[in-house]
């Protein structure tokens, strides 16, 4: 790979992993938000990352409809990857403890990471699959606290839901490498076709509450802008550009991140679990990032 493409490589690769500081502070607005359901956030945040990409659309003059005539396949990959991913997370919550659910879900770091040695031009190598174990390992003990955990079998739906999520995510994330074509532009389509999947389950399985004042209200736009919505535009240009296999690994950073968030605000308390996932998870990225780190050689003139 010559020093430019390395270099692209490089920065696609930076601007995916903002992504995951983005979604480091997913718990902090939610909790911030109040008592709004989830699918009404989700409604909400996702139609404020449309309105977002709509309107840059229209400050640079562009046709919005020429952002949204994309083929079905494309349709299906962003709209599943998007909705599904969450719509598979809240059913998982609903019917399985958090704990178990949310350890479920976190597979799909290191689904990534092994699917995407299925890609053209990659290839799995033995300090990616280690960076992405600790990495999973130190997810799971700040999920767990370090406690002990048990799978009942009455949880079943549950699990079967959050393994659906992880599945979907990781899913999404390498088959978008098959659609390096279309512009990372498109995901305000899939925000906004998400937004409105989001409005009939809301009114199915929800009542709509409101943010109660101006805080809740700036919770629920940071996460339009940020979380559950910018971030999706970032992670694009990751994966389709960057090292699909280093991002996997540095995802576990976003449970990791959030925590210590919470604790720096206040939301939480620190604890020798923490300290220790922090370990794991730091360590499994740099071990993961070790090709990625590396100086490149220098270019030699014939």
């Amino acid at each position: 790979m010559s020093e430019k493409a390395t270099d692209h490589r490089r920065r696609a690769t930076a601007i995916g992993s903002s992504a995951i500081l983005m979604w480091a502070s997913l718990a902090l607005f939610t909790a911030m938000s109040g008592g709004v359901p989830p699918f009404q956030l989700l409604a909400m945040c996702f139609s404020i990352a449309s309105g977002l990409a709509i309107m840059l659309w229209v400050l640079r003059r562009q046709n919005p409809l020429q952002h949204l005539k994309l083929p079905l396949r494309v349709w299906l990959l962003g709209v599943g990857g998007l909705f599904g991913y969450h719509a598979a997370y809240f059913m998982a919550l609903r019917t399985a403890p958090v704990v178990e659910a949310s350890l479920i879900a976190y597979l799909w770091p290191l689904l990534i990471v092994l699917f995407s040695s299925l890609l053209p031009g990659e290839q799995l190598r033995r300090h990616h699959l280690m960076g992405a174990m600790m990495g999973f390992i130190g997810a799971a003990i700040l999920v767990t606290g370090g406690d002990q955990i048990g799978f009942d079998g009455s949880h079943l739906t549950g699990y079967l839901a959050a393994s659906a999520c992880a599945l979907i995510w990781s899913s999404y994330s390498v088959l978008s490498r098959h659609v390096g074509h279309i512009p990372s532009s498109a995901v305000g389509g899939f925000c906004l076709l998400a937004a409105l999947l989001a409005i009939p389950a809301h009114v199915a399985f929800e009542v709509t509450v409101w943010p109660q004042n101006s805080l809740q209200w700036l919770a629920v736009i940071a996460l339009g802008l940020g979380p559950v919505g910018g971030a999706f535009f970032t992670w694009d240009i990751g994966v389709k550009q960057g090292d699909i296999q280093v991002l996997g690994a540095l995802a576990y950073g976003a449970p990791l991140l959030s925590t210590v968030i919470l604790v720096l605000t206040g939301w939480t308390a620190p604890s020798w679990s923490i300290a220790a996932a922090c370990g794991l998870i730091v360590a499994g990225g740099l071990l993961a990032a070790r090709d990625l780190l590396k100086r490149s050689p220098p270019s030699q003139n014939a």
